[in-house]
Protein backbone atom coordinates (compact mmCIF):
# COMPACT_ATOMS: atom_id res chain seq x y z
CA UNK A 1 0.00 0.00 0.00
CA UNK A 2 2.50 2.32 0.92
CA UNK A 3 4.36 1.70 -2.70
CA UNK A 4 1.33 3.47 -3.97
CA UNK A 5 2.30 6.89 -4.90
CA UNK A 6 0.76 10.04 -4.77
CA UNK A 7 2.05 10.89 -8.46
CA UNK A 8 -1.62 9.86 -10.47
CA UNK A 9 -3.67 11.65 -8.10
CA UNK A 10 -2.34 15.65 -8.50
CA UNK A 11 -5.95 16.60 -9.19
CA UNK A 12 -7.06 15.20 -5.93
CA UNK A 13 -3.99 16.66 -3.56
CA UNK A 14 -5.10 19.72 -5.63
CA UNK A 15 -8.63 19.76 -4.75
CA UNK A 16 -7.46 18.55 -0.92
CA UNK A 17 -5.77 21.31 -0.48
CA UNK A 18 -8.02 23.78 -1.56
CA UNK A 19 -10.85 21.86 0.36
CA UNK A 20 -8.91 22.70 3.48
CA UNK A 21 -7.85 26.08 3.05
CA UNK A 22 -11.91 26.66 2.46
CA UNK A 23 -13.15 25.07 5.63
CA UNK A 24 -10.27 26.70 7.61
CA UNK A 25 -11.82 30.18 6.78
CA UNK A 26 -15.66 28.72 6.78
CA UNK A 27 -14.53 27.39 10.58
CA UNK A 28 -12.86 31.04 11.54
CA UNK A 29 -15.20 32.91 10.06
CA UNK A 30 -18.33 30.67 11.61
CA UNK A 31 -16.13 31.37 14.95
CA UNK A 32 -15.67 34.95 14.75
CA UNK A 33 -19.73 35.87 13.46
CA UNK A 34 -21.48 32.80 15.11
CA UNK A 35 -21.78 32.03 19.04
CA UNK A 36 -18.13 31.66 19.04
CA UNK A 37 -18.04 27.94 18.00
CA UNK A 38 -16.33 26.09 15.29
CA UNK A 39 -18.52 24.70 12.98
CA UNK A 40 -16.06 21.74 12.13
CA UNK A 41 -14.52 20.73 14.81
CA UNK A 42 -17.27 18.20 16.37
CA UNK A 43 -14.75 17.27 19.62
CA UNK A 44 -14.90 20.78 20.68
CA UNK A 45 -18.60 21.06 19.92
CA UNK A 46 -19.06 18.00 22.16
CA UNK A 47 -16.76 19.46 25.04
CA UNK A 48 -18.22 22.78 24.88
CA UNK A 49 -21.64 20.57 25.51
CA UNK A 50 -20.13 18.87 28.28
CA UNK A 51 -19.50 22.11 29.99
CA UNK A 52 -22.62 23.44 28.65
CA UNK A 53 -23.98 21.10 30.61
CA UNK A 54 -21.79 21.57 33.70
CA UNK A 55 -22.90 24.92 34.19
CA UNK A 56 -26.33 24.95 32.93
CA UNK A 57 -25.58 27.04 30.12
CA UNK A 58 -29.00 26.16 28.12
CA UNK A 59 -28.18 28.11 24.80
CA UNK A 60 -24.99 26.93 24.70
CA UNK A 61 -26.07 23.37 24.98
CA UNK A 62 -28.16 24.06 21.96
CA UNK A 63 -25.63 25.70 19.94
CA UNK A 64 -23.13 22.59 20.68
CA UNK A 65 -26.31 20.37 20.04
CA UNK A 66 -26.71 21.72 16.64
CA UNK A 67 -23.10 21.76 15.63
CA UNK A 68 -22.60 18.32 16.06
CA UNK A 69 -26.21 16.54 15.09
CA UNK A 70 -26.00 18.91 11.89
CA UNK A 71 -22.10 17.94 10.87
CA UNK A 72 -23.72 14.08 11.43
CA UNK A 73 -26.33 14.58 9.44
CA UNK A 74 -24.17 16.19 6.40
CA UNK A 75 -21.45 13.58 6.58
CA UNK A 76 -24.19 10.72 6.36
CA UNK A 77 -26.13 12.87 3.60
CA UNK A 78 -22.80 13.73 1.86
CA UNK A 79 -22.05 9.84 1.91
CA UNK A 80 -25.40 8.89 0.78
CA UNK A 81 -25.14 11.25 -1.95
CA UNK A 82 -21.78 9.49 -2.94
CA UNK A 83 -22.96 5.98 -2.41
CA UNK A 84 -25.79 6.93 -4.97
CA UNK A 85 -23.34 8.01 -7.54
CA UNK A 86 -21.30 4.97 -6.92
CA UNK A 87 -24.08 2.68 -7.84
CA UNK A 88 -25.21 4.58 -10.70
CA UNK A 89 -21.35 5.19 -12.19
CA UNK A 90 -21.92 9.27 -12.01
CA UNK A 91 -18.40 10.06 -12.10
CA UNK A 92 -19.25 13.62 -11.51
CA UNK A 93 -21.15 13.22 -7.90
CA UNK A 94 -18.74 15.34 -6.07
CA UNK A 95 -19.79 18.24 -7.84
CA UNK A 96 -23.36 17.74 -6.66
CA UNK A 97 -21.98 17.89 -3.32
CA UNK A 98 -19.57 20.33 -3.64
CA UNK A 99 -22.32 22.49 -4.98
CA UNK A 100 -24.97 21.86 -2.31
CA UNK A 101 -21.98 22.87 0.34
CA UNK A 102 -21.43 26.17 -1.64
CA UNK A 103 -25.13 27.08 -1.92
CA UNK A 104 -25.53 26.72 2.07
CA UNK A 105 -22.65 28.32 2.91
CA UNK A 106 -23.74 31.13 0.42
CA UNK A 107 -26.94 31.56 2.33
CA UNK A 108 -25.46 32.12 5.40
CA UNK A 109 -23.26 34.64 3.90
CA UNK A 110 -26.80 36.36 2.10
CA UNK A 111 -28.78 35.91 5.49
CA UNK A 112 -25.52 38.12 7.23
CA UNK A 113 -24.95 40.77 4.73
CA UNK A 114 -28.83 41.51 4.43
CA UNK A 115 -29.03 41.29 8.29
CA UNK A 116 -26.22 43.89 7.62
CA UNK A 117 -27.83 46.44 5.23
CA UNK A 118 -30.78 46.24 7.46
CA UNK A 119 -28.76 47.41 10.53
CA UNK A 120 -30.26 44.39 12.34
CA UNK A 121 -27.05 42.61 12.61
CA UNK A 122 -27.40 42.24 16.42
CA UNK A 123 -30.74 42.06 16.72
CA UNK A 124 -30.74 38.15 14.85
CA UNK A 125 -33.29 36.10 17.21
CA UNK A 126 -31.58 33.28 19.03
CA UNK A 127 -33.23 30.39 16.15
CA UNK A 128 -31.67 32.49 13.03
CA UNK A 129 -27.78 31.57 14.75
CA UNK A 130 -28.60 27.91 15.71
CA UNK A 131 -30.08 27.52 12.13
CA UNK A 132 -26.88 29.52 10.72
CA UNK A 133 -24.51 27.05 12.58
CA UNK A 134 -26.02 24.02 11.64
CA UNK A 135 -26.08 24.70 8.06
CA UNK A 136 -22.24 25.59 8.37
CA UNK A 137 -22.09 22.25 9.87
CA UNK A 138 -23.88 20.44 7.63
CA UNK A 139 -21.84 21.73 5.08
CA UNK A 140 -18.72 20.80 6.97
CA UNK A 141 -19.84 17.42 7.31
CA UNK A 142 -20.95 17.09 3.66
CA UNK A 143 -17.62 18.02 2.89
CA UNK A 144 -15.58 15.40 4.98
CA UNK A 145 -17.68 12.85 3.11
CA UNK A 146 -16.74 14.07 -0.49
CA UNK A 147 -13.13 13.53 -0.74
CA UNK A 148 -12.08 11.15 1.75
CA UNK A 149 -8.92 9.52 0.19
CA UNK A 150 -6.39 10.16 -2.12
CA UNK A 151 -4.52 7.34 -3.42
CA UNK A 152 -3.39 5.15 -0.12
CA UNK A 153 -4.10 7.99 2.41
CA UNK A 154 -7.32 8.88 3.84
CA UNK A 155 -7.53 12.56 4.03
CA UNK A 156 -9.61 14.89 6.01
CA UNK A 157 -10.09 18.26 4.88
CA UNK A 158 -12.42 19.46 7.65
CA UNK A 159 -10.41 18.80 11.04
CA UNK A 160 -6.55 18.51 11.53
CA UNK A 161 -6.29 15.99 14.45
CA UNK A 162 -6.56 12.94 12.42
CA UNK A 163 -4.19 14.09 10.09
CA UNK A 164 -1.28 15.22 12.31
CA UNK A 165 -1.51 11.71 13.93
CA UNK A 166 -1.18 10.12 10.56
CA UNK A 167 1.88 12.39 10.11
CA UNK A 168 3.28 11.52 13.58
CA UNK A 169 2.85 7.67 12.27
CA UNK A 170 4.51 8.00 8.90
CA UNK A 171 7.26 10.14 10.39
CA UNK A 172 8.17 7.15 13.01
CA UNK A 173 7.96 4.47 10.59
CA UNK A 174 10.18 6.80 8.35
CA UNK A 175 13.00 7.68 11.12
CA UNK A 176 12.55 3.86 12.25
CA UNK A 177 13.25 2.57 8.50
CA UNK A 178 15.93 5.22 7.59
CA UNK A 179 17.87 3.88 10.89
CA UNK A 180 17.14 0.43 9.62
CA UNK A 181 19.31 1.67 6.35
CA UNK A 182 22.19 3.28 8.41
CA UNK A 183 22.59 0.00 9.69
CA UNK A 184 22.15 -2.06 6.55
CA UNK A 185 19.46 -3.46 7.00
CA UNK A 186 15.82 -3.81 5.23
CA UNK A 187 18.09 -2.42 2.07
CA UNK A 188 16.02 -4.02 -0.61
CA UNK A 189 14.91 -1.98 -3.44
CA UNK A 190 11.16 -1.97 -2.59
CA UNK A 191 12.00 -0.81 0.95
CA UNK A 192 13.41 2.06 -0.21
CA UNK A 193 10.49 2.51 -2.71
CA UNK A 194 8.40 2.90 -0.05
CA UNK A 195 10.87 4.69 1.88
CA UNK A 196 9.87 7.59 -0.94
CA UNK A 197 6.52 7.19 -1.19
CA UNK A 198 6.20 7.39 2.45
CA UNK A 199 8.34 10.90 2.29
CA UNK A 200 5.75 11.89 -0.23
CA UNK A 201 2.98 11.10 1.96
CA UNK A 202 4.27 13.00 5.11
CA UNK A 203 4.95 16.12 2.54
CA UNK A 204 1.56 15.87 1.91
CA UNK A 205 0.07 15.56 5.09
CA UNK A 206 1.83 18.51 6.41
CA UNK A 207 0.65 20.29 3.63
CA UNK A 208 -3.26 19.12 5.03
CA UNK A 209 -2.52 21.40 7.78
CA UNK A 210 -0.43 24.31 6.52
CA UNK A 211 -3.63 24.87 4.62
CA UNK A 212 -5.98 24.63 7.20
CA UNK A 213 -3.89 27.42 9.01
CA UNK A 214 -3.65 29.54 6.01
CA UNK A 215 -7.61 29.24 5.78
CA UNK A 216 -7.90 30.39 9.27
CA UNK A 217 -5.35 33.21 8.89
CA UNK A 218 -7.43 34.55 5.77
CA UNK A 219 -10.29 34.02 7.04
CA UNK A 220 -9.51 36.40 10.24
CA UNK A 221 -8.31 38.33 8.19
CA UNK A 222 -10.70 38.68 5.39
CA UNK A 223 -13.75 38.68 7.95
CA UNK A 224 -12.46 42.07 10.02
CA UNK A 225 -12.43 43.30 6.91
CA UNK A 226 -15.32 42.29 4.96
CA UNK A 227 -16.87 40.31 7.56
CA UNK A 228 -19.40 37.52 6.21
CA UNK A 229 -18.29 38.26 2.36
CA UNK A 230 -14.95 36.46 3.22
CA UNK A 231 -17.01 33.32 3.04
CA UNK A 232 -17.23 33.93 -0.81
CA UNK A 233 -13.52 33.13 -0.81
CA UNK A 234 -14.34 30.48 0.59
CA UNK A 235 -17.25 29.20 -2.26
CA UNK A 236 -14.81 30.09 -4.75
CA UNK A 237 -12.22 27.22 -3.58
CA UNK A 238 -15.65 25.31 -3.95
CA UNK A 239 -16.44 25.86 -7.31
CA UNK A 240 -12.69 25.25 -7.81
CA UNK A 241 -13.50 21.73 -6.77
CA UNK A 242 -16.43 21.78 -8.41
CA UNK A 243 -14.37 23.03 -12.43
CA UNK A 244 -11.63 19.78 -11.24
CA UNK A 245 -14.34 17.36 -10.77
CA UNK A 246 -16.02 18.31 -14.34
CA UNK A 247 -12.75 18.20 -15.70
CA UNK A 248 -11.17 15.16 -14.31
CA UNK A 249 -13.65 13.44 -12.12
CA UNK A 250 -12.87 12.24 -8.78
CA UNK A 251 -13.09 8.74 -8.46
CA UNK A 252 -16.43 7.55 -6.82
CA UNK A 253 -15.20 3.95 -5.92
CA UNK A 254 -12.43 5.68 -3.89
CA UNK A 255 -14.43 7.62 -1.89
CA UNK A 256 -16.53 5.03 -1.59
CA UNK A 257 -14.02 2.37 -0.28
CA UNK A 258 -12.12 4.74 1.93
CA UNK A 259 -15.20 5.58 3.68
CA UNK A 260 -15.45 2.14 5.02
CA UNK A 261 -12.33 1.67 6.35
Amino acid sequence: MAADTLGKHKHKIAVALVLTFASGMVDVVGYAGIFHLFTAHVTGATVHLGRAIALGRRTDVIAACAIVAAFFLGDVFGRAIIETGARRRFRNIASVTLGIQAGMIAFVAAGNLASERSGAARMLGAGHVYIYLAILAWAMGMQTATLTGVGPLTVHTTFVTGMVNKLAQLVSRITFRGYDFLRGRRDAPEKRTEQSAERKQATFIFFIWIFYVLGAVGGTASYVKWGFRALFVAIAGLVAGIATDLVKPLSVEEEREQSER
